[in-house]
């Protein structure tokens, strides 16, 4: 393009650097037409993959352990905390409100509490109101034995001192509850006596001291009483 006698040198100069940018420019557009075709039909088409999938569901809050808590936990607020899952990983029978509830087994922190890891409200709670006994998870170290019982059998509990070759009766007829899932890696119980098994039992308030201060140091077992 010739310089345009009417405006000043250094005008002119610019007005043909302009000039020249916008071709260059226009030249590299047309070079890369499909280049940026193609990232044009790529940003519409996930455009639209995200309009039909639409929003991730909302989270549901469930209750969890707040730490580790052992077999015949009594929930209280402290034990208890809520944290927001994807519907897909919360449990079919996880509580709304576990609080009060006893645990049948051990559940680990973050651990949604779910039916089967507590006794049932009808057992511990209204169940046995006014019965003078209370629910008592109590580990048996033979679960070879403990798979013999069947909820709503009555047994004795036994302790025996291997030392001292005694036994003695520290609850009677008392009724099996729950018989929650085999423990497995539940370590050594009394005596250096395998882990076992746990087994729920609806046991008088009066015999619940002497129960455990057996299971601590004699090798607990059973007889049916009924």
């Amino acid at each position: 393009m010739p310089p345009d006698p009417s405006l000043p040198p250094d005008l002119s100069s610019v007005r043909r650097r302009l000039g020249a940018a916008r071709r260059r420019l226009r030249r590299g557009v047309l070079g890369r037409r499909r280049l940026l075709a193609a990232l044009c039909a790529a940003l519409a088409v996930g455009s639209g993959v995200h309009a039909v999938a639409g929003p991730p569901p909302p989270g549901v809050e469930v209750t969890v352990a707040a730490r580790a808590l052992p077999a015949g936990t009594v929930l209280g607020a402290d034990d208890l905390t809520t944290v927001t899952l994807s519907p897909d990983a919360v449990p079919d029978d996880v509580l709304a409100d576990p609080e009060g509830s006893a645990l049948a087994g051990p559940v680990a922190r973050g651990e949604p509490i779910t039916a089967v890891r507590v006794v049932g409200q009808d057992l511990a709670g209204e169940g046995l109101a006014g019965t003078g006994r209370v629910a008592v998870p109590v580990r048996l170290p033979d679960a070879g034995a403990v798979g013999l019982l069947s909820a709503g059998d009555r047994i004795d509990v036994v302790a025996t001192d291997p030392q001292a070759g005694t036994s003695v009766t520290v609850a009677a007829g008392v009724p099996v509850l729950a018989l929650p899932g085999a423990d497995e890696g539940a370590g050594a119980g009394p005596l250096g006596t395998p882990g076992g098994r746990l087994v729920v039992l609806a046991v008088e308030e009066a015999d619940v001291h002497n129960l455990a201060t057996a299971g601590a140091a004699s090798f607990l077992t059973y007889v049916w009483s009924r």
